[in-house]
C-alpha cells in the first residue's frame, strides 16, 4: 500500500483551494491538475477544459481536489486537526483559515470552502489523555468558553486555578 490521500470534493474551486492551502501551510506544494475532456465534462456536467483534479500536498500530506460539482458539501463530520506548539501558531492559523469561513465552538473553524479544522495545542491531547479526571474534566470546561483556544488559559485549568475558566469566557 502507498498510503492514503483524502479527495477533497469541491464544485469548482479545487486549484483555488489547492494553492489557499499551500499558502498557509510549511512543506506544502500544488501538484499536478489535470483537465476534463469530452467524456469526463459530458458525464460529470463540467465544462470540457475545467480542472477535474489537482494533486497537492499540505505540510507534506498528500491530498486530491476534485471538482465534481455541486452535489456533496463538506460537513463537520469530518475535519482536519492542525496541532499548534504555541499560541501564536494557534492565532496565525485561525487568523488565516476563519477568514471569509466561520468561527465555531471548541477550536473549530470552516474555511471559506466549507472544510472543517481544528486548530489545538500540540498540549491538548497530554491535557485530555491524563488519568486524572478532575484535570480533565476543568479543561473540557474550559474548551467549552472558548472559540479559539487560548493555551495559558487551558494550562491554568489544567493546573486547577480556579479563575481559568471564567478568563476564558471574555
Amino acid at each position: 500500500m502507498k498510503g492514503i490521500t483524502p479527495c477533497l470534493w469541491f464544485d469548482s474551486q479545487a486549484e483555488e483551494a489547492a494553492r489557499f492551502y499551500t499558502s498557509v501551510f510549511k512543506n506544502s506544494r500544488v501538484g499536478s491538475i489535470s483537465h476534463y475532456g469530452d467524456s469526463g465534462s459530458k458525464a460529470a456536467g463540467r465544462p470540457r477544459g475545467s480542472v477535474m483534479m489537482v494533486e497537492f500536498e499540505i505540510a507534506g500530506q498528500k491530498f486530491l481536489g476534485l471538482n465534481g460539482g455541486p452535489h456533496f458539501k463538506f460537513t463537520e463530520a469530518i475535519s482536519l486537526m492542525i496541532t499548534c506548539e504555541n499560541q501564536q501558531e494557534i492565532d496565525e492559523y485561525w487568523a488565516r483559515l476563519s477568514e471569509g469561513g466561520s468561527e465555531g465552538q471548541c477550536g473549530w473553524l470552516k474555511d471559506k470552502y466549507g472544510l472543517s479544522w481544528q486548530v489545538v495545542p500540540t498540549e491538548m491531547s497530554e491535557m485530555m489523555r491524563e488519568n486524572d479526571p478532575e484535570k480533565m474534566e476543568r479543561v473540557m470546561a474550559a474548551v467549552l468558553t472558548m472559540k479559539k483556544l487560548d493555551l495559558e488559559a487551558l494550562k491554568r485549568a489544567a493546573e486547577g486555578s480556579d479563575s481559568a475558566v471564567a478568563e476564558a469566557a471574555w
